[in-house]
């Protein structure tokens, strides 16, 4: 009998080994391996065993750990639960300082956000806007613009965003409609990868681009978006610039594309 509960006690001690620190150490440099690991295993491992979705247990953390009305907070927050306790793709605390640093560059009148999941960035993005400036989110899935809203009223932004849900195809071209916006002086693209092209022609063809409109795109390299990268980089409308860096959280690599529309 106690060997038998040695031996149960050693496999839990291994399982837990093999969860918590060997893997996610073995997949830090791989991609595919990175994602698959964190974004279906133990994501889906995760919602069986406590009848919860990773956006609940991240809004939960930033309730637990973050002051109300204070953007930074929750930033941190949100950080410290991705890096310690579950991964999440968020723009992360490597990429995030890339992103503050073009939106103080451009100081937008106008700004848009394809892409809001548990609303990081938008907290990212909002915090930094000049006086008067909001920032407009788009959100396909209607569960992570629920946890998103949430979020944003935790940080004390909901004034400055307007968070829209629906699809990103339909929402572009009614813009200017609802909301009066003529063209954005930035864009941030951090929704599904096989949309940056297509929304970015769309913007071009409702004319929401101005000379040079700043677009700031996440997540390039991995899971990557080939066909806007070589679009943006050899178009003559645009000037284009890669920001090396790595996947949220992980060794792996990724990065930011800066854009600027020319015309």
């Amino acid at each position: 009998m106690l060997t038998v509960v040695a031996v149960c006690v050693g496999l839990v001690g291994l399982l837990y080994s093999l969860y918590t620190w060997l893997i996610p150490a073995a997949v830090q440099y791989n991609s595919w391996l990175a994602l698959l690991w964190h974004d279906v295993i133990v994501e889906k491992t995760l919602n069986a065993l406590t009848s919860s979705t990773r956006p609940q247990r991240l809004l939960r953390a930033v309730q637990r750990k973050a002051t109300k009305g204070d953007p930074q907070s929750v930033i941190s927050a949100i950080d410290y639960f991705c890096r310690n306790s579950e991964w999440a793709m968020n723009v992360g605390d490597e990429k995030g300082p890339i992103l503050d640093s073009v939106v103080c560059e451009v100081s937008p009148a106008t700004a848009l956000e394809l892409g809001t999941y548990c609303g990081y960035s938008s907290v990212r993005i909002a915090r930094l806007l000049p006086v008067g400036t909001k920032l407009i989110t788009l959100e396909f899935h209607p569960d992570y613009a629920c946890i998103a809203r949430q979020v944003i009223q935790h940080a004390g932004l909901e004034d400055k965003i307007f968070l829209v849900e629906g699809a990103s195809g339909d929402l572009i071209p009614k813009m200017a409609d609802m909301f009066g916006i003529s063209t954005f002086d930035f864009v941030f693209l951090d929704h599904w990868k096989d949309r940056y092209l297509p929304d970015l022609k769309l913007l071009e063809e409702c004319q929401l681009l101005r000379k040079g409109s700043v677009l700031l795109a996440d997540n390039v390299i991995c899971p990557g978006t080939p066909d806007y990268l070589e679009y943006v980089r050899n178009s003559p409308r645009y000037e284009s610039r890669y920001f090396q860096s790595h996947l949220e959280y992980t060794k792996v690599e990724d990065g930011l594309e800066k854009s600027v529309f020319l015309g």
